[in-house]
C-alpha cells in the first residue's frame, strides 16, 4: 500500500509538472502578441455593449473549457463550470466532456499460453482526469484510449493459460486497469474499472470439455454408489449378528415386512415359511 500511495504521488506531480509547462507558455507571447492582445482589448470596449455578448461563454457543470490565446494555453487551465471571460479575435476554447464514458472492447480472437483459441470481450469505464493534458497531449483521447484497450486485452490474455482466463477473471481485469491507467496518464485519462464479459469457445473445445465433465461426473457417482454399497453391507452384517442372537427377531422382521406388502394394496402377497415347519411335515410323510 505504501509503494502504491508513493507511486500515485509521483504521478500526481509529474501531471502537475507537464500542466504548468504547457500553461507556462501563455507568458511567451511576444511583443506582437501583446499589441494583437490590447488591440483585442481595444476593439472590445468600442463595441460594448454589443461585444459583451461574443467575450461571456457558459460551460455546463459536467464540462470544463480550455481557453487559447494567440495559439496558447491560457495561464489557469481549464475554466468552469459557468461563467468565463474570452477576448474576441484572440482567443478560442474547447469544451471537454469529464463525466465518465463507457465502451464495448470487441471481441478479440486470442492464443493463450497453452495454444487455445478463445474470444474475449469487455467493457471498460473511463474519464477524463486533467482536461488540459487531454486536449494538449493526444489529437483524440477516446479513439486512442479504445484501440489501446484492445492492444492490452490481447497482450494481457496472451500470458494466461484457459484455466486461469475462465476462473481468474478478476485479476485479469484488475491488470488490464493498471496498465490502461498508465499508459493513459500522460493523456490525463483515469481509467476507473475494467470488466471481462464473456469468453467464447470453440465448439469443438466446447464439446470435449462437456465430455469430461460428464465422465467426471459419473466416476464421482459410481465411486458414491460403491461407497453405500460398502456402508449397506456393514449394515446388514451388524443386522444379522443381532437377529442371530435372538431367533424370533427373525419372524418379527417377517412380519414387518408382510405389513410392508400389504400397505401398498399389491394383489400378490409372498409370505415366507420358516425351514422348520416344512422339516416338521416332511418327518410325517
Amino acid at each position: 500500500m505504501e509503494e502504491y500511495g508513493k507511486e500515485t504521488q509521483s504521478r500526481e506531480s509529474k501531471r502537475r509538472e507537464r500542466q504548468a509547462a504547457l500553461e507556462s507558455s501563455d507568458t511567451d507571447n511576444g511583443l506582437c502578441g501583446w499589441i494583437i492582445v490590447g488591440l483585442s482589448i481595444l476593439l472590445m470596449l468600442a463595441t460594448l455593449p454589443l461585444s459583451i455578448w461574443m467575450c461571456i461563454k457558459i460551460v455546463k457543470e459536467y464540462e470544463r473549457a480550455i481557453i487559447f490565446r494567440l495559439g496558447r494555453i491560457v495561464r489557469g487551465g481549464a475554466k468552469g463550470p459557468g461563467l468565463f471571460f474570452i477576448l474576441p479575435c484572440t482567443d478560442s476554447f474547447i469544451n471537454v466532456d469529464m463525466r465518465t464514458i463507457t465502451f464495448d472492447i470487441p471481441p478479440q480472437e486470442v492464443l493463450t499460453k497453452d495454444s487455445v483459441t478463445v474470444s474475449v470481450d469487455g467493457v471498460v469505464y473511463y474519464r477524463v482526469q486533467n482536461a488540459t493534458l487531454a486536449v494538449a497531449n493526444i489529437t483524440n483521447a477516446d479513439a486512442a484510449t479504445r484501440l489501446l484497450a484492445q492492444t492490452t486485452l490481447r497482450n494481457v490474455l496472451g500470458t494466461k493459460n484457459l484455466a486461469e482466463i475462465l476462473s481468474d477473471r478478476n485479476e485479469i481485469a484488475h491488470s488490464m486497469q493498471s496498465t490502461l491507467d498508465d499508459a493513459t496518464d500522460d493523456w490525463g485519462i483515469k481509467v476507473e474499472r475494467v470488466e471481462i464479459k464473456d469468453v467464447k469457445l470453440p465448439q469443438q473445445l466446447q464439446r470435449a470439455m462437456a465430455a469430461e465433465a460428464e465422465a467426471s461426473r459419473e466416476a464421482r457417482a459410481k465411486v458414491i454408489a460403491a461407497e453405500g454399497e460398502v456402508n449397506a453391507s456393514r449394515a446388514l452384517k451388524e443386522a444379522s449378528l443381532v437377529i442371530a442372537e435372538s431367533p424370533s427377531g427373525l419372524q418379527l422382521r417377517y412380519l414387518q415386512t408382510l405389513n410392508t406388502i400389504a400397505a401398498e394394496k399389491n394383489s400378490t402377497i409372498i409370505f415366507p415359511l420358516p425351514m422348520d415347519m416344512m422339516q416338521a411335515f416332511m418327518k410325517r410323510d
